[in-house]
């Protein structure tokens, strides 16, 4: 897998833990960034009101794409393709 994937978060998210839980089911922890938006202005009026969110991160090419929650382990799996 050439891809690594961030996922926008913040401490003591409920919803931030679920997501963490779904992707480590088909994502290997060491290619998934666990991202703390609280530490980032720019994040959180990114991704503020919509975290957790996962993003694909492409090496080789400039393919990147997000998922928003609510998503699934098959949405996620859809993603790591």
């Amino acid at each position: 897998m050439d891809k690594l994937f961030n996922l926008y978060s913040s401490e003591g998210c409920h919803l931030c833990e679920l997501a963490f839980e779904i992707c480590n089911k088909v994502i290997p922890s060491n290619k998934i960034n666990v991202v703390d938006i609280v530490d980032d202005e720019k994040l959180v009026e990114f991704y503020g009101i919509h975290i957790p969110v996962l993003e694909r991160i492409s090496i080789h090419s400039d393919d990147n794409e997000k998922l928003y929650w609510p998503f699934s382990l098959e949405q996620v799996l859809q993603l790591i393709e």
